[in-house]
């Protein structure tokens, strides 16, 4: 496949997957590895929603991870989405993952409401107006707030989510105040969530967040992953995770 300036092919170190990236743009980090994880437990008949896809790498480890039916990426960005349908191409998916370059906002005709079993999400994690700001720059749109916010990306999920349909998204701890509120809000009641800790004498930074539409209260938090050994090598469980040799 030919590829565009700064363009370059990483092996995904799973089933022989591969993503397509630009080293001048937004490159997926831990975050996207971890929840692809932490939401790989779906059913063959599955329809799947990876909202903010960026250039797809959640959907296309789903893709791998899961039996799922559909999975459909959903990126803004049009030369992101662009990058992510080669993407596809390359893994040779196509019948099964798709990638739509919509405002999450207006997808009522592409995934009508009630429609689909499974979310994941890894929005923008800064609200706009926080930090530098460069609205013409495609990082800045992966990390701040400005196309969508935690309000539209919680509602336009309980929209398309069936009754009891899953929600999962990776997100900063900090926020994780806002996110239960507007997840009760629009009746996605949480139910799993994971601390992820740099090393172990570091705080947590990423929260794993697991909800469900309208369904009974109880939130089951797991023990805290800590991605890092003292030595700097990865922890047992994140070898695991990567499915790589130590």
């Amino acid at each position: 496949m030919e590829l565009k300036e700064n363009e370059r092919i990483d092996d995904l170190q799973y089933k022989d997957l591969k993503i397509i990236q630009n080293k001048t743009g937004f490159c997926f980090g831990i975050d996207a590895v971890l929840l692809a994880n932490f939401a790989k437990n779906m059913k063959k008949k599955d329809v799947v929603v990876d909202l903010c896809t960026g250039n797809g790498v959640i959907a296309i480890l789903l893709a791998g991870k899961t039996d799922a039916k559909k999975i459909y990426g959903v990126e803004i960005q049009k030369e992101v989405a662009e990058m992510a349908k080669r993407s596809v191409e390359l893994n040779n998916i196509k019948d099964r993952v798709t990638i739509l370059n919509k405002n999450l906002l207006d997808l009522k005709e592409e995934i009508p409401s009630a429609t689909v079993d499974t979310i994941t999400v890894n929005p923008p994690y800064m609200k706009a107006g926080s930090g530098i700001v460069n609205e013409g720059n495609s990082l800045t749109v992966a990390r701040h707030e400005i196309s969508c916010t935690l309000e539209d990306v919680i509602r336009e999920s309980a929209r398309m989510l069936k009754f009891n349909g899953e929600f999962f998204m990776v997100h900063k701890p900090e926020r994780l105040v806002e996110i239960f509120c507007l997840m009760r809000k629009y009746k996605i009641e949480p139910k799993r969530m994971r601390f992820v800790q740099p090393s172990v004498d570091k705080q947590a930074n990423i929260v794993l967040i697991e909800g469900a539409k309208s369904a009974g209260e109880f939130l089951k938090v797991e023990n805290t992953l800590c991605v890092y050994k003292e030595s700097g090598e990865y922890t047992d469980e994140i070898y695991e995770i990567y499915e790589m040799e130590k």
